[in-house]
Protein backbone atom coordinates (compact mmCIF):
# COMPACT_ATOMS: atom_id res chain seq x y z
CA UNK A 1 0.00 0.00 0.00
CA UNK A 2 2.97 2.51 0.18
CA UNK A 3 2.80 4.80 -1.77
CA UNK A 4 6.03 6.02 -3.58
CA UNK A 5 7.47 9.63 -4.21
CA UNK A 6 4.50 10.41 -6.96
CA UNK A 7 3.62 14.00 -6.28
CA UNK A 8 4.73 17.21 -6.95
CA UNK A 9 3.44 19.60 -4.34
CA UNK A 10 1.28 21.78 -6.81
CA UNK A 11 -1.04 22.91 -4.64
CA UNK A 12 1.02 24.49 -2.56
CA UNK A 13 3.07 25.94 -5.10
CA UNK A 14 0.26 27.29 -7.04
CA UNK A 15 -1.25 29.01 -3.52
CA UNK A 16 2.36 30.49 -2.61
CA UNK A 17 3.19 31.86 -5.90
CA UNK A 18 -0.77 33.55 -5.98
CA UNK A 19 -0.05 35.04 -3.37
CA UNK A 20 0.40 38.84 -3.87
CA UNK A 21 1.03 42.27 -1.73
CA UNK A 22 -1.66 44.48 -2.43
CA UNK A 23 -0.68 48.24 -1.40
CA UNK A 24 -2.09 51.67 -2.34
CA UNK A 25 -1.14 53.77 -5.58
CA UNK A 26 1.41 56.38 -4.46
CA UNK A 27 0.11 59.53 -5.88
CA UNK A 28 2.24 61.24 -8.96
CA UNK A 29 3.73 64.45 -8.29
CA UNK A 30 2.09 66.98 -10.68
CA UNK A 31 4.78 69.28 -12.94
CA UNK A 32 4.71 72.73 -11.58
CA UNK A 33 3.75 71.85 -8.32
CA UNK A 34 1.58 74.87 -6.23
CA UNK A 35 3.65 75.71 -3.18
CA UNK A 36 2.21 73.20 -0.46
CA UNK A 37 2.23 76.21 2.30
CA UNK A 38 -1.67 77.39 1.03
CA UNK A 39 -1.87 80.67 0.81
CA UNK A 40 2.00 81.80 1.78
CA UNK A 41 4.06 83.94 -0.62
CA UNK A 42 7.22 82.29 -1.73
CA UNK A 43 10.07 84.78 -1.52
CA UNK A 44 13.10 83.45 -3.65
CA UNK A 45 16.65 85.02 -2.66
CA UNK A 46 17.49 87.71 -5.67
CA UNK A 47 20.77 85.97 -6.76
CA UNK A 48 18.30 82.73 -7.34
CA UNK A 49 15.93 84.75 -9.44
CA UNK A 50 17.44 84.57 -12.53
CA UNK A 51 19.07 81.51 -12.75
CA UNK A 52 15.70 79.78 -11.38
CA UNK A 53 13.87 81.45 -14.51
CA UNK A 54 16.23 80.42 -17.09
CA UNK A 55 16.23 76.89 -16.47
CA UNK A 56 12.71 77.19 -16.09
CA UNK A 57 12.21 78.58 -19.33
CA UNK A 58 14.66 76.04 -21.09
CA UNK A 59 12.78 73.22 -19.35
CA UNK A 60 9.20 74.27 -20.19
CA UNK A 61 10.34 75.01 -23.69
CA UNK A 62 11.71 71.10 -24.18
CA UNK A 63 8.75 69.91 -22.76
CA UNK A 64 7.12 70.85 -25.87
CA UNK A 65 10.14 69.88 -28.25
CA UNK A 66 9.37 67.42 -30.62
CA UNK A 67 12.07 65.34 -30.12
CA UNK A 68 11.48 65.17 -26.82
CA UNK A 69 7.84 64.05 -26.87
CA UNK A 70 9.02 61.11 -29.21
CA UNK A 71 11.35 60.43 -26.78
CA UNK A 72 9.23 60.16 -23.93
CA UNK A 73 6.54 58.12 -26.39
CA UNK A 74 9.50 55.78 -26.89
CA UNK A 75 9.84 55.49 -23.17
CA UNK A 76 6.14 55.17 -22.60
CA UNK A 77 6.14 52.37 -25.61
CA UNK A 78 8.92 50.10 -23.89
CA UNK A 79 7.76 50.24 -20.54
CA UNK A 80 4.22 48.83 -21.78
CA UNK A 81 6.50 46.27 -23.87
CA UNK A 82 8.13 45.48 -20.39
CA UNK A 83 5.38 45.27 -18.56
CA UNK A 84 3.48 42.83 -20.89
CA UNK A 85 6.75 40.03 -21.73
CA UNK A 86 6.39 36.93 -20.52
CA UNK A 87 9.39 35.05 -19.97
CA UNK A 88 13.19 35.78 -19.12
CA UNK A 89 14.51 36.50 -22.50
CA UNK A 90 11.53 38.44 -23.77
CA UNK A 91 11.84 40.32 -20.34
CA UNK A 92 15.76 41.10 -21.11
CA UNK A 93 14.92 42.58 -24.38
CA UNK A 94 12.24 44.42 -23.01
CA UNK A 95 14.18 45.87 -20.45
CA UNK A 96 17.17 46.31 -22.85
CA UNK A 97 14.94 48.46 -24.97
CA UNK A 98 13.24 50.58 -21.89
CA UNK A 99 16.66 51.06 -21.01
CA UNK A 100 17.73 52.39 -24.84
CA UNK A 101 14.64 54.18 -24.78
CA UNK A 102 15.62 56.07 -21.29
CA UNK A 103 19.10 56.83 -22.27
CA UNK A 104 18.00 58.40 -25.58
CA UNK A 105 15.48 60.84 -23.77
CA UNK A 106 17.65 61.68 -21.00
CA UNK A 107 20.72 62.56 -23.29
CA UNK A 108 18.57 64.99 -25.03
CA UNK A 109 17.96 66.62 -21.88
CA UNK A 110 21.44 67.24 -20.97
CA UNK A 111 21.12 70.85 -20.89
CA UNK A 112 18.16 71.41 -19.11
CA UNK A 113 19.39 68.93 -16.54
CA UNK A 114 22.43 70.93 -15.95
CA UNK A 115 20.48 74.00 -15.78
CA UNK A 116 18.43 72.63 -12.82
CA UNK A 117 21.42 71.67 -11.42
CA UNK A 118 22.96 75.34 -11.74
CA UNK A 119 19.52 76.28 -9.88
CA UNK A 120 20.00 73.86 -7.02
CA UNK A 121 23.41 75.22 -6.74
CA UNK A 122 22.05 78.66 -6.86
CA UNK A 123 19.83 77.99 -3.63
CA UNK A 124 20.18 79.80 -0.92
CA UNK A 125 17.05 80.18 1.54
CA UNK A 126 14.89 77.25 1.62
CA UNK A 127 12.39 78.74 -0.74
CA UNK A 128 14.89 78.56 -3.25
CA UNK A 129 15.18 75.22 -2.30
CA UNK A 130 11.83 74.19 -2.87
CA UNK A 131 12.09 75.92 -6.18
CA UNK A 132 14.75 74.04 -7.09
CA UNK A 133 13.43 70.73 -6.49
CA UNK A 134 10.31 71.49 -8.62
CA UNK A 135 12.93 71.95 -12.04
CA UNK A 136 14.76 69.24 -11.03
CA UNK A 137 11.41 66.80 -10.56
CA UNK A 138 9.97 68.02 -13.53
CA UNK A 139 13.17 67.61 -15.74
CA UNK A 140 13.93 64.48 -14.02
CA UNK A 141 10.34 63.27 -15.08
CA UNK A 142 10.76 63.84 -18.59
CA UNK A 143 14.18 62.77 -18.88
CA UNK A 144 12.95 59.32 -16.94
CA UNK A 145 15.87 59.81 -14.39
CA UNK A 146 14.89 58.24 -11.12
CA UNK A 147 18.02 59.88 -9.94
CA UNK A 148 17.23 63.48 -10.59
CA UNK A 149 13.68 62.91 -9.55
CA UNK A 150 14.85 61.68 -5.89
CA UNK A 151 17.16 64.85 -5.73
CA UNK A 152 14.37 66.89 -6.52
CA UNK A 153 11.71 65.31 -3.74
CA UNK A 154 14.17 65.33 -1.56
CA UNK A 155 15.04 69.14 -1.89
CA UNK A 156 11.33 70.32 -1.75
CA UNK A 157 11.11 68.08 1.56
CA UNK A 158 14.23 69.69 2.65
CA UNK A 159 12.87 72.78 2.34
CA UNK A 160 10.52 72.65 4.79
CA UNK A 161 7.70 74.40 2.56
CA UNK A 162 5.66 70.99 1.75
CA UNK A 163 2.16 70.92 4.13
CA UNK A 164 1.52 68.79 6.89
CA UNK A 165 -1.04 67.36 4.70
CA UNK A 166 0.85 66.22 2.09
CA UNK A 167 4.35 65.52 3.62
CA UNK A 168 3.83 61.94 4.02
CA UNK A 169 2.82 61.57 -0.04
CA UNK A 170 6.24 63.55 -0.63
CA UNK A 171 8.09 61.07 1.50
CA UNK A 172 6.14 57.79 -0.21
CA UNK A 173 7.46 59.46 -3.70
CA UNK A 174 10.67 59.55 -1.96
CA UNK A 175 10.43 55.95 -1.07
CA UNK A 176 9.33 54.42 -4.30
CA UNK A 177 11.89 55.94 -6.41
CA UNK A 178 14.37 54.20 -4.26
CA UNK A 179 12.89 51.39 -4.43
CA UNK A 180 12.92 51.50 -7.88
CA UNK A 181 16.80 52.30 -7.38
CA UNK A 182 17.09 49.27 -5.53
CA UNK A 183 18.26 51.52 -2.41
CA UNK A 184 16.33 49.86 0.07
CA UNK A 185 17.83 51.53 2.86
CA UNK A 186 17.35 55.17 1.71
CA UNK A 187 13.55 53.41 0.90
CA UNK A 188 13.32 52.51 4.55
CA UNK A 189 13.90 55.85 5.85
CA UNK A 190 11.57 57.85 3.58
CA UNK A 191 8.24 55.04 4.38
CA UNK A 192 9.34 55.19 8.09
CA UNK A 193 9.26 59.22 7.61
CA UNK A 194 5.99 58.77 5.82
CA UNK A 195 4.40 56.74 8.16
CA UNK A 196 5.36 59.18 11.26
CA UNK A 197 3.94 61.94 8.92
CA UNK A 198 0.62 60.09 9.06
CA UNK A 199 0.53 58.02 5.92
CA UNK A 200 -1.93 55.51 6.48
CA UNK A 201 -0.78 51.80 6.69
CA UNK A 202 -1.67 50.73 3.28
CA UNK A 203 1.13 52.93 2.17
CA UNK A 204 3.42 53.29 4.38
CA UNK A 205 3.51 50.47 6.52
CA UNK A 206 3.41 48.03 3.43
CA UNK A 207 5.65 49.85 1.07
CA UNK A 208 8.48 49.38 4.56
CA UNK A 209 7.57 45.90 4.67
CA UNK A 210 8.69 45.46 0.69
CA UNK A 211 11.83 47.19 1.42
CA UNK A 212 12.66 44.98 3.70
CA UNK A 213 11.92 42.29 2.35
CA UNK A 214 13.50 42.60 -1.19
CA UNK A 215 16.93 43.77 1.13
CA UNK A 216 16.71 40.28 1.95
CA UNK A 217 15.96 41.10 5.58
CA UNK A 218 12.51 39.08 5.61
CA UNK A 219 11.78 38.74 9.18
CA UNK A 220 11.66 42.28 9.82
CA UNK A 221 9.75 42.87 6.89
CA UNK A 222 7.57 40.56 7.65
CA UNK A 223 7.37 42.13 11.49
CA UNK A 224 6.06 45.06 9.71
CA UNK A 225 3.99 43.45 7.48
CA UNK A 226 1.87 42.22 10.64
CA UNK A 227 1.98 45.40 12.03
CA UNK A 228 -0.10 46.58 9.55
CA UNK A 229 -2.33 43.86 9.14
CA UNK A 230 -2.86 44.31 13.31
CA UNK A 231 -3.28 48.21 12.52
CA UNK A 232 -6.20 47.49 9.67
CA UNK A 233 -8.03 44.97 11.64
CA UNK A 234 -10.77 43.64 9.72
CA UNK A 235 -10.42 45.78 6.64
CA UNK A 236 -6.91 44.17 5.66
CA UNK A 237 -6.71 42.52 2.59
CA UNK A 238 -6.56 39.07 2.01
CA UNK A 239 -3.32 39.61 -0.34
CA UNK A 240 -1.40 40.96 2.71
CA UNK A 241 -1.22 37.72 4.50
CA UNK A 242 -1.11 35.50 1.50
CA UNK A 243 1.70 37.58 0.75
CA UNK A 244 3.18 36.96 4.54
CA UNK A 245 2.37 33.13 4.33
CA UNK A 246 4.64 33.34 1.19
CA UNK A 247 7.05 35.51 2.05
CA UNK A 248 7.94 33.19 5.09
CA UNK A 249 7.63 29.84 3.86
CA UNK A 250 10.38 30.80 1.08
CA UNK A 251 12.81 32.25 3.87
CA UNK A 252 11.98 28.93 5.96
CA UNK A 253 10.50 31.43 9.01
CA UNK A 254 7.74 28.98 10.53
CA UNK A 255 6.91 31.21 13.62
CA UNK A 256 5.72 33.82 11.12
CA UNK A 257 4.58 31.75 8.57
CA UNK A 258 2.07 30.46 11.47
CA UNK A 259 1.10 33.70 12.24
CA UNK A 260 0.48 34.91 9.12
CA UNK A 261 -1.85 31.27 7.90
CA UNK A 262 -3.86 32.22 11.61
CA UNK A 263 -4.78 35.90 10.90
CA UNK A 264 -5.28 34.47 7.10
CA UNK A 265 -8.50 31.86 7.69
CA UNK A 266 -9.68 33.79 10.93
CA UNK A 267 -10.43 36.52 8.81
CA UNK A 268 -10.96 34.78 5.39
CA UNK A 269 -12.11 31.10 5.92
CA UNK A 270 -12.27 29.90 2.27
CA UNK A 271 -11.21 26.71 1.37
CA UNK A 272 -8.61 27.80 -0.57
CA UNK A 273 -7.20 29.78 2.46
CA UNK A 274 -7.50 26.83 5.04
CA UNK A 275 -5.90 24.40 2.06
CA UNK A 276 -3.13 26.94 1.90
CA UNK A 277 -2.50 28.07 5.51
CA UNK A 278 -3.00 23.78 6.52
CA UNK A 279 -0.33 22.99 3.75
CA UNK A 280 2.79 25.45 4.51
CA UNK A 281 1.93 24.27 8.46
CA UNK A 282 2.41 20.83 7.39
CA UNK A 283 5.55 21.36 5.26
CA UNK A 284 7.39 23.85 7.59
CA UNK A 285 6.85 21.63 10.73
CA UNK A 286 7.02 18.63 8.73
CA UNK A 287 4.92 16.62 11.46
CA UNK A 288 4.57 12.73 11.56
CA UNK A 289 2.39 10.16 13.54
CA UNK A 290 -0.64 11.54 15.37
CA UNK A 291 0.56 14.97 15.43
CA UNK A 292 -0.09 14.76 11.31
CA UNK A 293 -3.02 13.26 11.62
CA UNK A 294 -4.34 15.69 14.05
CA UNK A 295 -3.39 18.41 11.11
CA UNK A 296 -5.09 16.54 8.46
CA UNK A 297 -8.11 15.75 10.69
CA UNK A 298 -8.55 19.74 10.21
CA UNK A 299 -8.29 19.58 6.63
CA UNK A 300 -11.02 17.36 6.98
CA UNK A 301 -13.03 19.51 8.78
CA UNK A 302 -12.80 22.90 6.54
CA UNK A 303 -13.32 20.36 3.49
CA UNK A 304 -10.04 21.98 1.89
CA UNK A 305 -8.43 19.05 0.23
CA UNK A 306 -6.86 20.07 -2.44
CA UNK A 307 -4.55 17.21 -4.20
CA UNK A 308 -4.22 13.44 -4.53
CA UNK A 309 -0.91 13.99 -1.54
CA UNK A 310 -3.90 15.33 1.04
CA UNK A 311 -5.53 11.65 0.65
CA UNK A 312 -2.68 9.93 0.97
CA UNK A 313 -0.59 10.94 3.65
CA UNK A 314 -3.84 11.11 6.01
CA UNK A 315 -4.35 7.19 4.87
CA UNK A 316 -1.36 6.26 5.46
CA UNK A 317 -0.82 7.63 8.89
CA UNK A 318 -4.39 6.76 9.86
CA UNK A 319 -3.71 3.28 8.73
CA UNK A 320 -0.27 3.38 10.18
CA UNK A 321 -1.74 4.45 14.18
CA UNK A 322 -4.40 1.24 13.61
CA UNK A 323 -7.39 3.42 12.61
CA UNK A 324 -8.92 1.62 9.91
CA UNK A 325 -12.38 3.57 10.40
CA UNK A 326 -10.65 6.78 9.52
CA UNK A 327 -8.63 5.50 6.76
CA UNK A 328 -11.81 4.51 4.96
CA UNK A 329 -13.58 7.74 5.46
CA UNK A 330 -11.04 9.28 3.88
CA UNK A 331 -10.75 6.67 1.06
CA UNK A 332 -14.17 7.45 0.39
CA UNK A 333 -13.86 11.38 0.67
CA UNK A 334 -11.16 11.21 -1.74
CA UNK A 335 -12.93 8.84 -4.15
CA UNK A 336 -16.23 10.96 -4.24
CA UNK A 337 -14.26 14.42 -4.41
CA UNK A 338 -12.52 12.89 -7.57
CA UNK A 339 -9.01 13.39 -6.27
CA UNK A 340 -8.53 9.73 -5.40
CA UNK A 341 -8.97 7.34 -8.56
CA UNK A 342 -11.04 3.57 -7.68
CA UNK A 343 -8.35 2.01 -10.23
CA UNK A 344 -5.31 3.21 -8.91
CA UNK A 345 -3.61 0.30 -6.96
CA UNK A 346 -2.78 2.12 -4.06
CA UNK A 347 -6.53 3.08 -3.23
CA UNK A 348 -7.48 -0.34 -4.15
CA UNK A 349 -4.72 -1.77 -1.52
CA UNK A 350 -5.76 0.85 0.94
CA UNK A 351 -9.34 0.20 0.94
CA UNK A 352 -9.26 -3.66 0.90
CA UNK A 353 -6.84 -3.57 4.12
CA UNK A 354 -8.82 -1.22 5.97
CA UNK A 355 -11.98 -3.03 4.91
CA UNK A 356 -10.46 -5.86 6.06
CA UNK A 357 -9.98 -4.76 9.96
CA UNK A 358 -12.61 -2.13 10.50
CA UNK A 359 -15.27 -5.26 11.59
CA UNK A 360 -13.23 -6.24 14.30
CA UNK A 361 -11.61 -3.16 15.37
CA UNK A 362 -15.28 -1.75 15.58
CA UNK A 363 -16.58 -4.92 17.36
CA UNK A 364 -13.58 -4.27 19.87
CA UNK A 365 -14.77 -0.55 21.02
CA UNK A 366 -16.71 -1.52 24.03
CA UNK A 367 -14.21 -3.57 25.42
CA UNK A 368 -11.76 -0.68 24.93
CA UNK A 369 -14.29 1.82 26.60
CA UNK A 370 -14.71 -0.27 29.82
CA UNK A 371 -10.56 -1.39 30.21
CA UNK A 372 -10.29 2.34 30.26
CA UNK A 373 -13.13 3.41 32.79
CA UNK A 374 -11.33 0.89 35.44
CA UNK A 375 -9.71 2.29 37.77
CA UNK A 376 -6.72 0.19 36.62
CA UNK A 377 -6.53 1.78 33.67
CA UNK A 378 -3.02 3.21 32.57
CA UNK A 379 -2.79 6.85 31.12
CA UNK A 380 -1.39 5.18 27.64
CA UNK A 381 -4.74 2.49 27.78
CA UNK A 382 -7.34 5.17 27.79
CA UNK A 383 -5.57 7.66 24.96
CA UNK A 384 -5.76 5.05 23.03
CA UNK A 385 -9.17 4.01 24.00
CA UNK A 386 -9.81 7.34 23.26
CA UNK A 387 -8.21 7.87 20.10
CA UNK A 388 -10.09 5.07 18.62
CA UNK A 389 -13.58 6.24 19.79
CA UNK A 390 -12.47 9.57 18.17
CA UNK A 391 -11.68 7.93 14.98
CA UNK A 392 -14.86 6.10 14.74
CA UNK A 393 -16.79 9.64 15.04
CA UNK A 394 -17.55 8.71 18.85
CA UNK A 395 -16.66 12.02 19.80
CA UNK A 396 -18.84 12.14 23.53
CA UNK A 397 -17.19 9.38 24.65
CA UNK A 398 -13.48 10.31 23.31
CA UNK A 399 -14.09 13.23 25.12
CA UNK A 400 -14.88 11.91 28.58
CA UNK A 401 -11.68 9.06 28.38
CA UNK A 402 -9.61 12.37 27.08
CA UNK A 403 -10.81 13.67 30.47
CA UNK A 404 -9.94 10.60 32.37
CA UNK A 405 -6.18 10.12 30.91
CA UNK A 406 -5.53 13.85 32.16
CA UNK A 407 -5.82 12.43 35.55
CA UNK A 408 -3.24 9.51 34.93
CA UNK A 409 0.12 9.99 35.82
CA UNK A 410 2.71 9.79 32.55
CA UNK A 411 0.25 11.24 30.55
CA UNK A 412 1.04 13.09 27.47
CA UNK A 413 -1.02 16.47 28.21
CA UNK A 414 -1.19 18.83 25.09
CA UNK A 415 -1.68 15.54 23.04
CA UNK A 416 -4.85 14.72 25.03
CA UNK A 417 -5.29 18.50 24.73
CA UNK A 418 -5.45 18.75 21.31
CA UNK A 419 -7.55 15.64 20.67
CA UNK A 420 -9.60 16.61 23.78
CA UNK A 421 -10.26 20.22 22.17
CA UNK A 422 -10.93 17.98 18.44
CA UNK A 423 -13.72 16.01 20.42
CA UNK A 424 -15.33 19.24 21.72
CA UNK A 425 -15.02 21.42 18.03
CA UNK A 426 -16.67 17.62 16.74
CA UNK A 427 -19.55 18.44 19.14
CA UNK A 428 -19.96 22.15 19.07
CA UNK A 429 -18.13 22.86 22.04
CA UNK A 430 -16.03 25.61 20.75
CA UNK A 431 -15.51 27.72 23.46
CA UNK A 432 -14.36 24.61 25.69
CA UNK A 433 -12.24 23.65 23.06
CA UNK A 434 -10.21 26.76 22.77
CA UNK A 435 -9.58 26.75 26.59
CA UNK A 436 -8.17 23.76 25.52
CA UNK A 437 -6.45 24.59 23.08
CA UNK A 438 -4.45 27.14 24.93
CA UNK A 439 -3.03 24.46 27.16
CA UNK A 440 -1.08 23.04 24.05
CA UNK A 441 2.28 25.33 24.03
CA UNK A 442 4.71 23.10 22.90
CA UNK A 443 5.76 21.59 19.19
CA UNK A 444 2.18 21.19 18.60
CA UNK A 445 1.04 24.89 18.73
CA UNK A 446 0.80 25.79 15.69
CA UNK A 447 -1.51 22.90 14.78
CA UNK A 448 -4.16 24.36 18.16
CA UNK A 449 -3.50 27.33 16.75
CA UNK A 450 -5.11 26.48 13.49
CA UNK A 451 -7.78 24.52 15.41
CA UNK A 452 -8.65 27.27 17.70
CA UNK A 453 -8.67 29.85 14.50
CA UNK A 454 -11.55 26.89 13.17
CA UNK A 455 -13.13 27.27 16.14
CA UNK A 456 -13.51 31.46 16.60
CA UNK A 457 -14.64 30.84 13.52
CA UNK A 458 -17.47 29.22 14.35
CA UNK A 459 -18.02 30.80 17.00
CA UNK A 460 -18.44 33.55 14.82
CA UNK A 461 -21.02 32.04 12.78
CA UNK A 462 -18.14 31.69 9.97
Amino acid sequence: MIRAKFFARTALGLALAAGAIVGTAVPVMAKDKAPAASGTKLSPSKTFIPVYVAAKNAIEAADKRADVVAARGQVTAAQATLKAAQGKTAQAAAKAQLDAAVAAASTLLTPEKAAAGQAAAAAVNTDDKYLAGQLMLNVGTMASDLVLQRRGIQLEIDSGRIGVADLGKYHMVAGNIAMDLKDFAAARTSFMAANAAGSPASEALISLSDAYIKDNQAAAGLKVLNDAVVKAGPAAPEGWMRFGIATAYRAKLPTEATIFANELVAAYPSKDNWSLAIAVVRDLYQYQGHDQIDLLRLMDRTKSYSEERDFVEYIQAATKRGMPGEALKVIDTGITSGLLKTNDQFVIDAKRESAGRVGADRASLPKQEADARSARATALSVVAAADTLLSYDQAAKAEDLYNIALTKPGVDNTRVYLRLAIAQIDQGKYAAAQTNLAKVNDARSPIAKLWSAFAAGKLAGK
